[in-house]
């Protein structure tokens, strides 16, 4: 059975990079003129390679955004921001490499109310760009599904890893970034 009690979310942050950050918050023109000078400085990072092709990518995150923040109401949530932070449940070493091995930020899921927090399986945007679809979880929905599961939480992610690569947390109330420890 799998201890919800247990769980956490982690966001990874480049070494040069400030945490929390979602670079749709910003003014457009802001947006694109920072999303070019992160991939001229990050030529070989992974993490800043759609930022390269900001004028496909920044449509697409505006529109997987909207997409998210409206079907988080739908489902009860209540966003404090229209543009969520991104984490992962339970970390990801696939998503540590693209951030250069920098810096994981971690918060204890139980911390993060229902009402501030959604899951996505695999990455949102590429998701629902390559599908058409996008299915979101509630914490409740999450929890409801792992209490289910006849296994332990490493047996559950390894099966989510197998097909999705990680899930992906989406924290609508930056005050909770506050709870996060580092860890290098």
């Amino acid at each position: 059975m799998i201890d919800t009690d247990a769980l956490f979310i982690a966001h990874y942050c480049h070494p040069d990079q400030i945490p929390f950050q979602n670079i749709c918050r910003l003014p457009e023109k802001e947006a694109f003129s920072l999303a070019y000078e992160m991939a001229a400085a990050h030529p070989n990072t992974t993490a800043f390679y759609r930022f390269a092709d900001f004028e496909n990518y920044y449509p697409l995150r505006m529109k997987t955004d909207a997409h998210l923040y409206d079907t988080f109401v739908s489902l009860g949530g209540k966003p404090k921001e229209k543009h969520p932070l991104s984490f992962v449940l339970q970390g990801s070493e696939y998503l540590h490499g693209w951030f250069d091995g920098g810096s994981v930020y971690y918060i204890p899921l139980k911390e993060i109310p229902s009402a501030c927090i959604s899951f996505t399986w695999s990455d949102s945007g590429a998701t629902l760009q390559r599908t058409g679809v996008l299915t979101m979880y509630t914490k409740e929905m999450l929890f409801t599904i792992m209490k289910e599961y006849k296994g332990s939480i490493n047996d559950f992610m390894a099966e989510i890893i197998k097909n999705h690569h990680y899930i992906e947390v989406q924290l609508w109330d930056d005050a909770y970034c506050k709870a996060a420890r580092e860890q290098r």
